[in-house]
């Protein structure tokens, strides 16, 4: 499976699209079902992490003031800049915003780990990344479109995933990692876990794509408006990711998950969000999810173009480490 695990995904994805084409009132039951499979797919993920080394990554500063820099600097900067570009109409806006405005904190740490990025330095960075969107969202929300609209966000949505899909499976690979430790048992639990990490990203995206393609109903166009500036997005943030690490002069690996943090969103953690604003702004959730859309494929992509992007025997600078 993982030689193949790209064909995987791509046949995952063309498998939700289909099955949310063919039967779209399993969409909501689905829905539903995001949370758990993310969840489960995190587990796996934070499981091959070491406690003791995911603390060590904490001190390391160079490498979280660099997440911060290209997600609370650099993506704003690139959003303001399209934001002129993007159609007039408020709730469009505002799902784009929303949605480009926050950094990826769950599935960037596998899609960075398959590129071969530091997962681990992305495992550590991602309550940092979290808790400094709840906190700059509204601010960003209020320069961008005004006081009338800062106020429609809300930290419950974003509460929930740092519970349920941060520490929660943190909390569970934490006590399975130490009763590998000590027990065969264990050892042989934790090794069955770990295989489940491509079926689980299979399951994730197949969701994922079944329960939101049957909320684009009649908003294709403002989909078909919004398209290009996430496709324009994930290129710049790829040379943008880059150059920001180079700055920061990490290695390799570093500079991979940089590009990575850099370039995905948070679609699902702001999902609800857009769901929850009034009708006149309902659109803006079909716009956060043409975004999930958008950024799988090109996750994909990333995968296989970022080791290129930054060769694995390439430094970032000469202090690199």
């Amino acid at each position: 499976m993982e030689r193949h695990q790209v064909a995987l995904y791509l046949a995952a994805l063309a498998v939700g699209g289909l099955l949310g084409g063919a039967a779209p009132g399993l969409g909501p039951g689905l829905e539903h079902a995001v949370n758990p499979v993310l969840g489960a797919l995190l587990f796996v993920t934070f499981l091959q992490v070491p406690a003791a080394e995911l603390v060590r990554s904490l001190r390391d500063g160079r490498f979280l003031a660099a997440a911060s820099t290209v997600n609370f600097v650099v993506v704003p900067l690139v959003v303001a800049a399209m934001f002129t570009f993007l159609p007039s109409d408020r709730a469009v806006r505002l799902g784009v915003l929303l949605v480009l405005l926050c950094p990826c904190v769950d599935y960037v740490i596998v899609f960075s780990g398959l590129a071969g990025g530091s997962a681990r330095r992305l495992l550590a960075a991602t309550p940092v990344l979290l808790v400094a969107q709840m906190a700059l969202l509204p601010g960003f929300l209020y320069l961008f479109m005004g006081s009338d609209l800062a106020g429609v966000v809300e930290v419950g949505p974003f509460v929930e995933a740092f519970v349920f899909l941060i520490v929660v499976p943190l909390a569970l690979a934490w006590a399975l990692q130490a009763w590998a430790a000590r027990r065969p048992a264990g050892r042989r639990a934790a090794d069955a876990a770990s295989t489940a990490m491509v079926p689980l990203m299979a399951a994730t995206l197949l969701v994922v794509v079944a329960s939101q393609v049957p909320q684009l109903g009649d908003s294709r166009d403002d989909v078909v408006a919004v398209v290009p500036f996430y496709v324009a997005f994930l290129v710049v943030m790829a040379f943008a990711g880059k150059a920001v690490a180079r700055l920061f002069r990490l290695a390799a690996p570093a500079c991979r998950a940089i590009v990575f943090t850099g370039a995905t969103r948070n679609s699902l953690v702001v999902l609800p969000l857009a769901l929850a604003l009034p009708d006149a702004l309902a659109v803006a959730a079909v716009v956060v999810v043409a975004q999930t859309l958008v950024e799988v494929l090109g996750m994909v992509a990333f995968v296989h173009l970022v080791p290129h992007l930054v060769p694995s025997d390439a430094r970032a600078g000469s202090g690199a480490r």
